[in-house]
């Protein structure tokens, strides 16, 4: 699965960690997170992140 990081911060979402503190279990991956799923680090949306690699 594919990592996924934040334009506005930096933050990178890696599926195989998942967002513990938002309720996110490891294993999901980036295009299957909720449509309001936000930046745990800065809180903007999905739309501004970009594939790593």
């Amino acid at each position: 699965m594919k990592k996924y990081r934040c334009t506005a911060c930096g933050y990178v979402y890696d599926p195989e960690i998942g967002d513990p503190e938002g309720g996110i279990a490891p294993g999901i991956a980036f295009e299957a997170l909720p449509d309001d799923w936000v930046c745990p680090a800065c809180g903007v949306g999905k739309d501004l992140f970009e594939e790593e690699g």
